[in-house]
């Protein structure tokens, strides 16, 4: 039986105190370091890939042992749909055949995020499901709304969903975002009604926890 999850804990009252500083830090110092050489190697071999897809393209991004996106290549058949994580462990566990319109990637998010960037991709939708809360006041830039990547993740564009079991998580990404660009996202809880996307999301779920979403239409810059 699958054990219940604990709610996030956290030292931190609201919203962190020192979120406008780190994303205006983001803007202002673009991040310089290398491109990780198996990032580079797995982007040019995903590029090569889409070549020969015709849909348009999500990002499934963090997809942990992909079940996400086998289930978003499902529900979106005419579109071309990307897994990417930087676990192998999670990503060759096996659950089943990819559908022909899904392709999983293993990499560097900060670096693939940079290379689709400069490459000029455009997805139509952008997922980032149940990420990594880091709940310390201390992990504050750890978090992707704290990265000084988190103005290229929103510089991709598409419908930007993200969801997670801490509502502080998805209060800082709206703030931030609208320090960024200016738009307010939309914010609210979420209920899957058991069409769970991820096994978090079942397993925050099943365990009476609320579950909240945000989802911001971006233009790619």
């Amino acid at each position: 039986m699958q054990q219940p999850s604990r709610p996030v804990v956290t030292n931190q009252p609201g919203p962190h105190h020192d979120l406008a500083r780190r994303v205006s830090r983001g803007l202002t110092h673009p991040l310089r370091k290398p491109i990780a050489s198996h990032t580079q190697a797995a982007f040019a071999s995903v590029t090569q890939w889409c070549e020969r897809q015709t849909g348009p393209l999500i990002l499934d991004a963090g997809c942990g042992v992909g079940l996400s996106t086998r289930r978003l290549a499902e529900q979106f058949p005419d579109h071309t749909v990307i897994g990417v994580d930087r676990s192998e462990d999670r990503l060759t566990r096996a659950h089943g055949e990819l559908p022909e319109n899904a392709r999983l990637v293993r990499a560097d998010l900060v670096d693939f995020w940079r290379l689709a960037h400069q490459a000029g991709w455009a997805p139509e939708r952008h997922y980032l499901l149940y990420p990594n809360p880091y709940p310390k006041a201390s992990h504050l830039k750890m978090r992707w709304h704290g990265h000084p990547v988190f103005p290229t993740l929103l510089a991709l564009g598409g419908l930007l969903e993200v969801r997670s079991n801490w509502s502080l998580y998805i209060e800082e990404f709206a703030m931030a975002v609208f320090q960024v660009t200016g738009q307010r996202a939309e914010v609210s809880e979420w209920g899957p009604s058991g069409d769970y996307l991820t096994p978090f999301e079942a397993k925050y779920h099943q365990s009476g926890q609320t579950l909240w979403r945000l989802r911001v239409a971006l233009e790619s810059r």
